[in-house]
């Protein structure tokens, strides 16, 4: 079966990178599809980098990409995507590291894109949903997708989410080149690009936790870059 790559970002995750990428193993292994988890690591200081090689050493499914500094999510996810790409992907996920995205939930993404160019892990679609936020988190979440999916004039659910499967042709399709954003605005702009360009898009409800270890990598000027590259990717179409 075509082959699955799962692209980990990682800055500062020692504390979860083996348990992830273990879990991550055991469900891709279950879909009898060829598979890789390709951690990007920014040059972490706390050892992240360090773990992953170990693991990459344990396991020929494994494979590390050092970035000597943090650039950011989005970069971090190009450059994962690259690799990828070259080595024949045909199905690349991406997910965080650190158990927010339920890594039991790979085979259901990997299942939808057998009939869709893009699953979208959803928050916001009947039977998604978070745990162990707070209202005013909920709030800004959920009112952040509205404000995207409301100004780009798409239906998707959840544009923020960044838990997805992509088909091959969709990486190939929608000029990854041209992808200036982080964090959020990384994730609505893929999304925006792949409907656009004509693909088909599809949401499956996940449950979304908060991380179990270590800090979030949420600031201000993510949150803002959002705000701001949403009027502007509409636009620019």
């Amino acid at each position: 079966m075509p082959g699955a790559w799962l692209i980990l970002p990682t800055y500062n995750e020692a504390a979860n990178v083996e348990g992830v990428v273990r879990a991550a193993l055991a469900q891709l292994a279950s879909t009898g599809r060829e598979h890789t988890v390709l951690v990007v690591d920014d040059g972490s200081p706390d050892g992240t980098g360090r773990l992953a090689d170990a693991l990459a050493g344990e396991h020929p499914q494994v494979r590390v990409l050092h970035r000597p500094a943090k650039e950011g999510l989005g970069r971090a996810y190009l450059a994962g995507f690259e690799v990828a790409m070259a080595e024949g992907a045909e199905l690349v996920l991406e997910m965080d590291a650190d158990f927010s995205h339920d890594p039991a939930d790979l085979p259901r993404l990997i299942a939808a894109a057998e009939g869709a160019d893009l699953v979208l892990g959803s928050r916001y679609v009947p039977g998604g949903g978070v745990e162990d936020w707070g209202a005013v988190r909920r709030m800004l979440s959920r009112g952040g997708s509205w404000y995207a999916r409301t100004l780009l004039g798409v239906p998707v659910r959840d544009l923020t989410g960044g838990f997805k499967c992509f088909n091959r042709r969709v990486l190939e399709g929608i000029d990854l080149g041209g992808v200036h954003a982080d964090g959020y605005g990384f994730q609505i702009e893929l999304t925006y690009r792949a409907i656009h360009a004509g693909f088909i898009v599809t949401e499956v409800p996940i449950r979304f936790r908060e991380r179990r270890e270590g800090d979030s990598k949420m600031t201000a000027r993510i949150a803002l870059e959002a705000v701001w590259k949403v009027p502007a990717l509409r636009l620019r179409r």
